[in-house]
């Protein structure tokens, strides 16, 4: 691949991360949103989270199977197709202020971004040196993590009035008649149609934008190339026919679960966190991005740094490590701190401080957990993306604590997830042989 195509192939897939990132972080806004309008418990706010990151559970292997059948370029359309079905959802969900339909539109948003995912993945990891793919995922980091800034306080300023604060404390003074009440909450749920429609129409054109244009097919005997450069450990033993013959590619699957189940803990509940801590849903709303925020300063140390003076191995480690120490912090350190025009408890800071070691966690353990598939890369990756379900499950993990034993105590669930990254990132990715472990 020469350095034009390479270059237009990393701009179209920018685009696709930063699209990727407008349609998943808004959930972290999407979650208090409806939680106030449709009535809801935490935990059952929390499956926003479950209905949207589900999809990749469920349709990872599809997903796989269908860049297979059709290509990435076609199927990257279709991804597209699904994101503006899932949008155009909304819309009834909004008339009958309806959460079940509000799901349904989820988990479409969430099957088109795992077919997305799944071409955009290997994608980068394969388009240059393995040993540098991290720092290409940085590079798409940073678009989609900027995307996530900007999503929830766009979501905030086309929806929101500066008048809502006051409306939010009487519907919750108990003060209206069930009429009154009901009428305002149908007027709040309402809000989201003109956004969505907007966003449907926007991501058809996207799609089929990106079908038609000069970004290059990638196939098996590419991806068998960059295996030749790569510095990762090389897979000895006998062919391999199945993926579950790849330890390291199951035990990265299992990483994957469990990194991104803490970096959308980290992010989508920090709005209903702030809140506890007497922070209105208006400034609240700030939270999310500071998170991002401290992604992104995590994803450009990793493209200055990562592989030129750090191996992609070591930052992983330290990475985990301090995941780790960070996780332990926001459960129990206790000290007030004023910061950005905010006052409140330091475990939230640290909390938002997780997005630093997030960013590099993700770009360390997919090229660890896919080198050395060759024509299973497609389909491995599918695995990977399977992976992603963690957003489902641990973000509900987190509601039910909370909701029994206080939002604070919900954080328990980031550190055995740190614990077990940190076993991949010193141990675990060198598994190449089930059979070598039966010998130990």
């Amino acid at each position: 691949m020469n350095k034009k195509v390479f270059y237009i192939s990393m701009g179209i897939l920018a685009v696709m991360y930063f699209v990727i990132g407008l349609v998943s972080w808004v959930n972290a806004i999407l979650i208090p949103y409806f939680k106030i309008a449709l009535e809801l418990t935490h935990f059952q706010s929390y499956f926003v989270t479950f209905a949207f990151y589900i999809a990749y559970f469920v349709m990872a292997v599809p997903s796989g199977l269908l860049l297979n059948r059709t290509g990435y370029k076609k199927g990257i359309m279709y991804g597209f197709l699904f994101l503006s079905l899932g949008a155009l959802i909304f819309i009834p969900a909004a008339l009958m202020r309806q959460y079940a339909v509000f799901l349904v539109g989820l988990y479409c948003l969430g099957t088109g971004l795992a077919i997305l995912q799944t071409a955009a993945n290997p994608y980068v990891t394969i388009v240059g040196p393995i040993d540098s793919a991290a720092q290409r995922m940085s590079v798409m980091g940073i678009f989609n993590k900027s995307a996530g800034i900007i999503a929830p306080l766009l979501f905030a300023a086309v929806v929101f009035k500066s008048t809502d604060d006051g409306t939010f404390a009487l519907l919750e003074s108990g003060a209206l008649s069930e009429t009154e009440k009901n009428i305002i909450l149908q007027e709040l749920i309402r809000r989201v149609i003109m956004p969505y429609s907007i966003l449907a129409v926007l991501l058809v054109l996207v799609g089929f934008g990106i079908r038609y244009s000069v970004l290059p097919e990638l196939e098996e005997k590419e991806d068998k190339a960059q295996e030749q450069n790569s510095d990762l450990p090389p897979v000895a033993g006998t062919p391999r026919k199945s993926l579950l013959d790849y330890p390291y590619l199951v035990f990265g699957a299992i990483a994957i679960f469990l990194h991104v189940g803490t970096q959308v803990v980290a992010i989508d509940t920090i709005i209903n966190y702030a809140g506890s801590m007497g922070i209105g849903l208006l400034d609240a709303k700030f939270f999310p991005s500071y998170t991002l925020l401290c992604t992104i300063i995590g994803y450009l140390l990793g493209i200055l740094l990562i592989p030129r003076f750090i191996p992609q191995k070591a930052a992983l480690k330290f990475c985990t490590v301090l995941g780790f120490l960070l996780s332990l912090g926001v459960v129990f350190a206790n000290q007030p701190v004023s910061l950005f025009g905010h006052t409140a408890n330091i475990s939230i800071w640290l909390l938002a401080s997780i997005g630093f070691p997030n960013a590099l966690i993700y770009a360390g353990i997919w090229p660890l957990s896919i080198h050395g598939l060759g024509k299973l890369t497609k389909t491995g990756s599918s695995l990977l993306i399977m992976g992603l379900s963690g957003n489902a499950i641990l973000p509900l993990i987190y509601g039910a604590i909370g909701d029994q034993h206080g939002l604070r105590a919900g954080y328990w669930v980031l550190i055995p997830c740190f614990i077990y990254l940190v076993w991949f990132a010193f141990y675990g990715h060198t598994i190449n042989d089930w059979k070598r472990e039966r010998k130990q």
